[in-house]
């Protein structure tokens, strides 16, 4: 599985990134007393009790920004309940229920995962009957003051608590079911290969554009393995004034890639790659989905333009998801969609790979012996060691002694060294650098032992995918 994501959400101005560099323990997230600072999900991984979690930060809800940016925040903040382990619903004890956290209530009162409501500005223990108040809203309530550094502790004990078990490291005994999510552009004939794959008309097919105009489960079997696709409305550029119905199949099919293990892009073999291509890989590489570019319709340029023109046409265009596969199709017919099929098998099997700790630092120790990262401030930064610590994405965390020390250019280095060598190459993987703790002395990359005379740098921390 991931790594637990706690999602931090609740209406603007109520303290919720001083929650989250607080819970970090430094300043990542903007603090200011203005409403709507906070707009996209930040994230922050901590290591909890021998285990590691994700913190997401989110924008207010219901804010009073203009609709079009409103819509925006409240995007991210259910993109974050929908992948999220656990919520902090944050509330201000100094406010009191407002009418807003009514709201926000009543947007989680349905979700199926652990939600704590967290009154913040609880400063004084006369304020803690005030806060009370805040166990009409229906969730168990933790009093906390981020100002005076109250109630830290518990806070971070009761998220330990309502976390789901670790998975076991051993594969079930039966194959999971692989979601695949078929977006792309309208009328690039998703309906269509969703119709080829269930045999049947089950789809609204159509050469008029924007006919679905909702997300739909589809369950078939080839070879005797069971699958879900996914068929979403087309994705087109928000415009201004635009139509709510429009508005909503781009919420639904958004959701629907967070959904899914495997995420088919659609383009359409005599189109040119537009904007909402742009924006739509942008969205799927930003949730760190396995990807497949599916070029469909191919019968109709097969004759007269060779594959390669066109692969070479997609890695210029999309040169930061050099990694994923491409396929030539015609949903019509079902040419190619099996071997489609077949290799997104293969990239959900592979983001579900788990390398061992031992394996994963041999490979470290060799990739750091052949570049050694550069001298940052005369001093050579070191990499003690690796470890793998969540699947779907693969998410591997390294320690060194001074995460700052990394260019983003040798992170790139060492991603493509774990594309080359590891068994998870064609799917996104998530890296994180952080600082070796004080009471850790494992080294098992660096020959020479360490005196710990760096471990005083500042802590920084990085993502790559």
């Amino acid at each position: 599985m991931g790594v637990p994501q706690i999602a931090i959400v609740g209406r603007p101005n109520v303290g919720k990134s001083s929650i989250f560099n607080w819970l970090a323990g430094r300043r990542i997230a903007i603090v200011d007393q203005q409403q709507g600072v906070t707009r996209d999900r930040l994230t922050h991984l901590l290591h909890l009790q021998d285990r590691f979690i994700e913190l997401v930060d989110t924008g207010g809800l219901g804010g009073l920004d203009d609709l079009r940016l409103k819509v925006q925040i409240e995007e991210q903040i259910q993109a974050a309940i929908d992948s999220s382990a656990m919520i902090l619903f944050v509330v201000d004890t100094r406010d009191g229920v407002l009418p807003l956290d009514k709201e926000v209530a009543k947007k989680l009162r349905y979700v199926r995962v652990p939600v704590l409501c967290v009154a913040n500005k609880t400063d004084e223990k006369e304020l803690q009957s005030d806060a009370n108040e805040f166990y009409r809203l229906g969730r168990k309530v933790i009093c906390v003051s981020v100002l005076h550094n109250i109630g830290k502790e518990r806070l971070l004990n009761e998220i330990a608590d309502h976390l789901p078990e670790p998975s076991e490291d051993e594969e079930p005994d039966e194959e999971p079911v692989m979601k695949v999510a078929v977006v792309g552009r309208r009328n690039t004939g998703k309906s269509t290969l969703i119709n080829t794959l269930a045999d049947n008309e089950r789809m609204i097919t159509s050469e008029i554009p924007g006919t679905t105009r909702d997300s739909v489960d589809v369950r078939f079997e080839m070879d005797g393995q069971t699958f879900v696709a996914i068929d979403t409305a087309g994705f087109r550029r928000k415009v201004r004034g635009g139509s709510e119905i429009g508005t909503y199949s781009t919420h639904r099919a958004q959701r629907s890639i967070r959904r899914a293990d495997v995420v088919l892009l659609f383009f359409d073999a005599v189109s040119r790659v537009g904007k909402v291509d742009k924006q739509l890989s942008d969205y799927i590489a930003h949730q760190f989905k396995p990807c497949m570019f599916v070029i469909n319709k191919w019968d109709m340029v097969a004759k007269t333009m060779p594959t390669e023109k066109w692969v070479r046409y997609l890695r210029d265009t999309f040169r930061n998801m050099w990694h994923v596969p491409i396929a030539f199709i015609t949903g019509q017919t079902g040419k190619n969609v099996k071997a489609m099929l077949n290799h997104a098998q293969m990239l959900f099997t592979q983001s579900r790979i788990r390398v061992g700790t031992s394996q994963l630092n041999k490979l470290l120790r060799a990739a750091v012996e052949h570049n050694p990262p550069p001298m940052f401030h005369n001093r050579r930064p070191k990499i003690y060691y690796a470890t793998q610590v969540g699947t779907q994405p693969p998410t591997i965390v390294m320690f060194s002694n001074n995460p700052k020390a990394f260019s983003a250019q040798y992170k790139r280095y060492i991603l493509g060294v774990f594309r080359d060598q590891l068994d998870f190459g064609e799917v996104p993987i998530k890296i994180y650098l952080r600082k070796r703790e004080g009471g850790d002395h494992r080294d098992e990359i660096n020959a020479e032992s360490d005196t710990g005379e760096d471990d005083q740098k500042e802590d920084a921390e990085g993502v790559l995918g």
